[in-house]
């Protein structure tokens, strides 16, 4: 779909006949190239101002509308990529947050398309395919202030997903979002950097930037056990009490992410 398209779709509901933008734009042509003509007819000009100023209303409002992201989905795999959704659902842009998205996203033809036709797309790509097959982990984040529309793209996004092994579904709030943007991360791996920190304080994000979904998961894993392994013996020694300190901790479990 080309940028006329676009604008067609934007402002066909408004059904502005044809002749009457023609005679405005002539209007405006005309009085530009020949402003100095007698001032007789002076009189018009507020209304043809008004119709100007009407049309120029339409069109920045229409660009407005279709161009303000409403919400926004995190694809994180290694590659790592979010696409912004706008109130019509539809693909108006697409970002990357390391050389595997650039390079994922310059393969992909997504803008405009509805976000599920954008997803399946993102699914059904070659080298997304051919890592999902190697036992590869793909997170997909539904972020965005809406509730209701955040919902309505994550049930969406679940249908899309649910043929694809090791892909798994979650909800983000646009704060983090926003945090995960200041570390130069995606959100999915925000959320998965999260849990590690609380596992591994050392960890940094430019180190979780370039690790895959499923190296972020088996190293998750491995600390757990190793922290229940040593809370244990900690425990067979005399002392009852341990903990895994502050915040909230996400847990792989079925392909699903539980507090």
């Amino acid at each position: 779909m080309n940028m006329n398209d676009i604008f067609k779709e934007l402002f066909n509901p408004i059904r502005a006949e044809e002749e009457l933008k023609n005679q405005t734009l002539a209007f405006l042509a005309e009085r530009t190239q020949r402003y100095t003509r007698s001032t007789a007819k002076s009189h018009k000009y507020p209304r043809y101002a008004a119709a100007c100023i009407c049309l120029l209303f339409m069109l920045f409002g229409g660009h407005w509308l279709y161009f303000t992201p409403t919400a926004q989905i995190s694809i994180d795999i290694n590659p790592s990529i979010e696409i912004s959704i706008n109130r019509f659902e539809q693909v108006i842009s697409v970002n990357d947050f390391n050389e595997d998205g650039r390079e994922l996203a310059d393969a992909l033809d997504i803008k405009y398309k509805n976000y599920t036709d954008a997803v399946e797309q993102i699914l059904n790509n070659d080298r997304i395919e051919a890592l999902l097959t190697n036992n590869e982990v793909i997170t997909i984040t539904v972020i965005g202030p809406d509730r209701q529309q955040s919902a309505k793209i994550l049930s969406g996004v679940q249908a899309c997903a649910a043929k694809q092994r090791n892909t798994y579904c979650l909800f983000a709030s646009s704060e983090e979002v926003a945090e995960a943007h200041k570390m130069g991360l995606s959100c999915g791996k925000y959320k998965a950097f999260l849990e590690l920190h609380l596992l591994y304080p050392n960890i940094t994000p430019e180190m979780v930037q370039e690790m895959t979904m499923r190296e972020i998961r088996d190293l998750i894993d491995s600390l757990s056990t190793d922290r229940d392994s040593n809370s244990s013996s900690y425990e067979n020694r005399g002392n009852g009490h341990h903990g895994h300190g502050g915040g909230y901790r996400y847990r792989w479990r079925n392909g699903r992410t539980e507090q």
